[in-house]
């Protein structure tokens, strides 16, 4: 039941985003609140509280600056689009789950098993392709080809982030990406070859230290023999890559054309192109099972995501106008003024700091872009979107309360302390300050 409470908030909210109707936005927002509600019984200890605490305080801002319920609504509805966008971008993965797809990754990755450089840039490549569409899935996915492989646990902590905080950083299928540009007005087309461009640097940072890692700690290498792929599954590999350039290629498109709000483009994209691939490949029956098999299971398990990405878009939106934001906002300017270099390093510190504490990316990063002026701040849009985005990155793989670095914690058997400072800690540090320098320059 809770399922389709939560797929009927997404269908109110598609509507209601193109006829703009006043009664449709007071139901939309109510949706969200018994989404919330009932996620919140079902969600896991920690982010359970967190997302009680972030949505009572985010409740008592509102009715303290004297917006009260208004102000709570206008909260509901600036995180309604990436609620949607969580919830629906998982149907895109079911052509690629029917099509077969995941096999050829799988018979990609095993036929690098004997060059362990190879394989860790065949995980990170795969991870950079897979997660923007599959998001936390995909090093699901990975990891369950690799299980029986008993890779060291530095090798695991050390791809499995870099290749999926990569997509954090570029796809506007990542509720990052939409977010920021979202609150910072800008559109995707003017962005998304600045984020690929400080993904590859990421892939790049990520390889290069595994390489001299590697070259000090040589991993066994004759243990599996390698054998030429099949000729489908090569060819599989080669759709995909043009499956997930199409899905960009549209979206730029249509983004171009319309107008329209990319998140929005994404949340219809996903209802569409599995329906597209049922109608071409009439394959129905197992696309129904798929559906259905996403409804009672998929979305249930998304409890955790949406209590905290609702509970914090609210939190973001009321921290808005208050004294503290203020505050955060003069200081930041007048540290801009003096210095970009300042500024830039003092955002990531604010950004590190706090989510490394328990808050979530949305509840920080999204307050900064609402409270922030790029033109005030004497720097272009696209660098503070690079800035929030990048800090975005590298807090996600860092944070020991993230939903990334609590998965493969679980996964290679170690802290997320270790898994974010100890395998990722100077690759992370060398991002930053690369990142931070190319800002510089393009600002």
């Amino acid at each position: 039941m809770r399922s389709y409470l939560i797929l009927l908030m997404c269908f109110v909210f598609l509507v209601q985003y193109f006829l703009n109707l006043l009664w449709l936005h007071y139901i939309v927002v109510l949706l969200a609140l018994l989404a919330f509600i009932a996620s919140a019984k079902n969600a896991s200890g920690f982010p359970r509280v967190i997302g009680l605490i972030m949505m009572t305080t985010g409740v008592m801002l509102e009715f303290n600056k004297g917006s009260a319920i208004e102000g709570v609504s206008q909260g509901i509805v600036l995180i309604l689009p990436l609620l949607c966008l969580i919830t629906l971008a998982p149907l895109l993965s079911l052509p690629l789950k029917l099509g077969g797809y995941f096999d050829a990754v799988e018979a990609l990755l095993r036929n690098l098993l004997h060059r362990p450089r190879r394989l860790f840039a065949g995980i990170t490549s795969s991870l950079f392709i897979l997660s923007p569409i599959l998001s936390l899935g995909s090093v699901r996915i990975i990891s369950d080809f690799l299980s029986e492989l008993k890779l060291p646990s530095y090798m695991s902590a050390k791809s499995y982030l870099i290749g999926f905080s990569t997509a954090i950083m570029w796809s506007p299928y990542f509720a990052s990406v939409s977010l920021v540009l979202y609150y910072l007005n800008m559109p995707v087309g003017n962005y998304i070859v600045y984020g690929i461009g400080l993904s590859f640097l990421s892939l790049l940072i990520g390889n290069f230290l595994f390489a001299m890692w590697e070259r000090k700690n040589p991993l066994n290498q004759q243990s599996h023999r390698k054998t030429p792929m099949e000729i489908g599954y090569r060819n599989q590999l080669i759709r995909l890559a043009l499956f997930i350039l199409l899905l960009l290629s549209i979206s730029l498109t249509i983004e171009y054309v319309t107008q329209w709000s990319m998140i929005v483009i994404v949340c219809l994209l996903s209802v569409t192109v599995p329906v597209l691939w049922g109608a071409l490949t009439n394959n129905w029956k197992k696309l129904i099972q798929e559906v259905k098999a996403y409804c009672d299971k998929s979305i249930p398990m998304m409890s955790n995501e949406i209590m905290l990405f609702t509970s914090a878009g609210l939190f973001a939106h009321a921290v808005q106008g208050t004294s503290f934001a203020f505050l955060v906002s003069n200081f930041l300017t007048s540290t801009a003024n003096i210095s970009f270099l300042l500024f830039a390093l003092a955002v990531m510190f604010i950004v590190l700091i706090l989510t490394y504490i328990g808050l979530h990316q949305i509840a920080v990063i999204a307050a900064l872009a609402m409270q922030l002026d790029a033109q005030e701040l004497g720097i272009s849009t696209l660098s503070l979107a690079m800035l929030l985005l990048l800090a975005w990155s590298i807090s996600t793989a860092l944070s020991p309360f993230s939903g990334l670095n609590l998965m493969v914690s679980r996964i290679v058997g170690v802290s997320g302390v270790q898994v974010g400072l100890r395998a990722n800690g100077l690759h992370l540090s060398i991002l930053a300050i690369i990142g931070i320098g190319l800002i510089m320059i393009i600002r």
